[in-house]
């Protein structure tokens, strides 16, 4: 990526000297396959005699005029800069290139529906690709108003930040889209859709008395499935939750949601226009978990438009006052405005985890992070801005109430609305409206990193009374900050085959030791557990009676969210050494069936094939992967008819399988020569079968081939290029590397799920060959591809599954050797490298 940075004092230096305006952008996208048509026009204040750059990525630039004044591109315009001198106080520059269509998600994306042909455009910009579409001062101090014109075939529809204008027909089969003016907005949320999509339109009124206009978009060839009605109904209810909490009426003129192809993130918070995963439009059964996770997104897009919209971070190390703000806001708003009001178990499961886990790598870093050029932020989209930083919210909001916190948060809006801010400005409203001093907290909470430990310290009378308890808090040795926590602490016991709450007390805890005088003179129940309710963010740690009430008794905790702490309490102590992987594996086979809620269970799972792949000691690691597999058999057989668990475990098996017999019972489910009760084999679910056959050996890729024929669709090219890389034969390993290393036009999704099937874990023994091209080709490929796809080939095809000494070694020596590497890069080989150490010390203690 030469030549496309941009460090946080350029941008302070160009900020000091200029001034946006507006943009008008003229778009051609009649031009054909490769290239569009970018003419703007940028009005700017600037201080007169002074030199600065806007930011531009074009394959031809045709003209460049400063104030009248011609400049000649071939000298002006290099490594992604348009350099423009001899400014005046008040500028005029037009910039007409030709820029590029792409295939990696990033810029304008061009897709061809291969189930029809239609062609479908989209735009992606964060964090700084809008350079991808048009001349732009690349960073989000510097808003402005957008006006985008648009040509474009007479036949598609074309969708922007404002409300779409009527076309004007040119006569030639093409017409123009005249959009009116945006507000001020950062360049990172402006958007362009275009193509034939299907739409359907439906309207509120916001708290202002204004009619906002809805819309939902999808493909043509993916309109079918697309449930409209449902997402209207989610969408209203985060209007009238968000725009009563924020005490701001929604901030634009109306809200399109548009499910787009080969979209790299869950969905982007264009203003006005957003944009999701088509994985969000649902062909074949899916769980509770992807369910709920949708109205999740979509109450978390929602929320930007307030957070990080309507008021925007300075520069990207604040880049959690947009994340860690909707992903807040989004799960208290599904489960205080939705159906799904377990939200909080989920971000239990789920976010916390994440959040955990990314807290525990070298790469950790402060919610307020250093961000010191475009590579740091692109890597820092990740658990702590997302999951630690929405953790952290939710913890903050106890402590100060909730009313106090949303208080300050409308505040907020109304004092910075349309500009940009950092974390001062958010913690000056909160001071005010809760009384509190933040300071203390903002320094131990948000500007430094790391994850506490907290553990029960329990003495007991004769009687078997409590007669001493306290909250003893640890932090690792790198990050030794000890932080004040508002938590829970739940006493739980047998009662009636349950394992019941009896006892629940809120405080505050803080220090090495904190003393719970409170307690003293109960009864000590089966299981205690802090962090009750999960007001906390820490890791938790069960004594030696409350763990073995949680092993015999798991099942029968009767709250979700307290069941869902006790899980991550146990892969916790198995992820840190602190407890046996193959105990960790029976405590899930003993217990998942039992399980309610959808996204505990599919974390729990996912963590159960972690464990068997890899945490296992290696010299039974092959007999527990076959046990693993028996037992998520047995437990697709027991489940309930159609549930949701059913189709968990099922594919779960299918993921598992490691023997013959194992594989041919894929087959026959698959085949339809054996069922399960309630259970449709339908698209997906026989395609995630056939990569399971592909994997043992068993399918090959002319039924790949048929397959893909009778699914010629995006979805199903992803599955059978999966599918195929994970062919177990030396030859298709090379193919597979060869299609995604050698060759730069594979599309986003497919080097996505072809590298996913690479690595599949039943094919691990052929890895080995492949750790020296591995290395071989990480500068390469960070040097000549886009940042995404980079990091796809870098993380995806990283041959994690081999967990040995080996592959540590060698990632060792490739850090020692390239001291001078990109430090984005050294972070994507560092955490591969902590995967690996981690995976040995959990086997190391496994063998004991």
């Amino acid at each position: 990526m030469p030549g496309e940075n941009l460090t946080r004092i350029e941008a302070q230096e160009r900020r000091a000297v200029v001034e946006t305006h507006s943009y008008e952008v003229e778009l051609d996208l009649t031009r054909g396959a490769e290239v569009f048509g970018s003419r703007t026009l940028v009005r700017f204040g600037g201080t007169a005699g002074a030199s600065t750059f806007i930011d531009l990525i074009a394959r031809d630039v045709r003209e460049i005029t400063l104030n009248g004044r011609s400049i000649d591109p071939s000298t002006a315009f290099a490594d992604s800069r348009i350099a423009l001198d001899g400014l005046e106080v008040e500028n005029e520059l037009v910039v007409d290139a030709d820029c590029v269509y792409t295939n990696t998600g990033e810029g304008l994306h061009r897709f061809v529906d291969p189930a029809d042909g239609e062609v479908y455009l989209y735009s992606q910009f964060e964090v700084p690709d809008s350079r991808r579409m048009y001349a732009v001062f690349e960073q989000p101090d510097l808003k402005a108003e957008f006006r985008f014109t648009v040509r474009a075939p007479e036949a598609w529809k074309v969708v922007s930040n404002s409300p779409t204008p009527e076309p004007s027909p040119r006569g030639d089969g093409s017409a123009v889209w005249a959009f009116e003016p945006t507000p001020r907005i950062s360049s990172y949320i402006t958007a362009l859709i275009a193509g034939p999509y299907e739409s359907t339109f439906s309207e509120l009124t916001s708290a202002s008395g204004r009619v906002i206009p809805l819309g939902v978009y999808g493909r043509k060839s993916l309109w079918q499935h697309l449930d409209a009605d449902y997402i209207f109904d989610k969408t209203r209810q985060g209007f009238a939750y968000y725009e009563e909490k924020f005490d701001y009426p929604y901030p634009f003129a109306k809200y399109d949601q548009l499910f787009v192809p080969e979209f790299n993130a869950g969905a982007m918070e264009n203003a006005g226009a957003v944009t999701f995963t088509e994985t969000y439009v649902f062909r074949s059964k899916v769980t509770d978990a992807v369910k709920e996770r949708r109205v999740v997104t979509i109450l978390h897009e929602l929320a930007h438009m307030w957070f990080g919209d309507l008021v925007t971070m300075k520069w990207w190390n604040d880049l959690w006052l947009n994340e860690s703000f909707a992903e807040w806001a989004s799960t208290i708003a599904t489960a205080e405005a939705t159906e799904w009001t377990a939200a909080w178990t989920t971000f239990n499961a789920m976010e916390k985890t994440w959040a955990y886990r990314q807290d525990q790598l070298p790469s950790t870093h402060p919610v307020v992070a250093e961000i010191n050029d475009l590579e740091d932020v692109q890597v820092n989209f990740d658990g702590i801005t997302y999951a630690k930083g929405g953790s952290v919210l939710k913890q903050l909001a106890a402590w100060v109430g909730i009313e106090q916190f949303f208080a300050g948060v409308a505040a907020y809006f109304a004092r910075h609305e349309w500009s940009n801010t950092e974390l001062p400005d958010l913690l000056r409203e909160l001071e005010a409206t809760s009384g509190r001093d933040l300071s203390q907290w903002s320094k131990k909470w948000l500007e430094t990193a790391g994850v506490n430990t907290l553990s029960p310290l329990i003495e007991e009378s004769a009687d078997g009374t409590i007669s001493r308890f306290a909250v003893v808090q640890t932090a690792p040795a790198d990050y030794p900050t000890i932080r004040p926590h508002r938590l829970g602490i739940g006493f739980y016991s047998v009662r009636d085959g349950a394992l019941t709450r009896v006892h629940h007390l809120e405080l505050d805890v803080d220090g090495d030791r904190t003393d719970v005088p409170d307690l003293k003179g109960l009864a000590r129940p089966d299981l205690v557990l802090l962090n009750d309710d999960d007001l906390a963010y820490a890791k938790i740690r069960l004594d030696d009676r409350s763990l073995a009430t949680a092993i015999a008794h798991l099942a029968e905790i009767s709250d979700p969210l307290a069941r869902s702490l006790v899980w991550g309490a146990a892969w916790d102590q198995t992820r840190d050494a602190e407890a046996s992987a193959t105990d960790y594996i029976d405590l899930v086979l003993r217990n998942i069936g039992a399980e309610t809620e959808s996204t505990t269970v599919r974390t729990t799972l996912a963590q159960l094939q972690l464990t068997a792949n890899a945490y296992v000691a290696p010299e039974r690691r092959e007999q527990s992967r076959i046990h693993v597999a028996e037992g998520l058999w047995s437990l697709a057989q027991e489940a309930e008819a159609g549930s949701d668990n059913q189709l968990q475990f099922v594919t779960a098996f299918a993921q598992s399988a490691a023997t013959a017999e194992q594989w041919e019972r894929v087959r026959a489910i698959r085949d339809g020569e054996s069922a399960l009760p309630g259970l449709a084999v339908d698209t997906d679910l026989s395609w995630q079968l056939l990569i399971s056959l592909a994997a043992g050996g068993i399918a090959t890729s002319a039924q790949i081939d048929e397959a893909l024929a009778a699914d010629n669709t995006a979805k199903g090219g992803e599955f059978a290029a999966q599918a195929k890389a994970a062919l177990p034969y030396r030859e298709t390993k090379r193919a597979a590397w060869d299609g995604l290393v050698d060759r730069a036009d594979q599309p986003n999704t497919i080097v996505r799920s072809a590298a996913a099937g690479f690595v599949h874990p039943a094919t691990s023994h052929l890895l080995e060959e492949f750790v020296p091209a591995y290395f071989d080709m990480l500068l390469p490929v960070w040097g000549s591809r886009s940042y995404q796809i980079a990091q796809y080939l870098i993380v995806g095809l990283y041959p994690a599954p081999l967990a040995n000494a080996a592959l540590r070694d060698a990632t060792r020596a490739w850090l020692a050797d390239h001291t001078d590497a990109p430090a984005a890069l050294r972070r994507l080989v560092n955490e591969n490298l902590a995967g690996v150490e981690r995976a040995l010390s959990v086997q190391e203690r496994d063998a004991q």
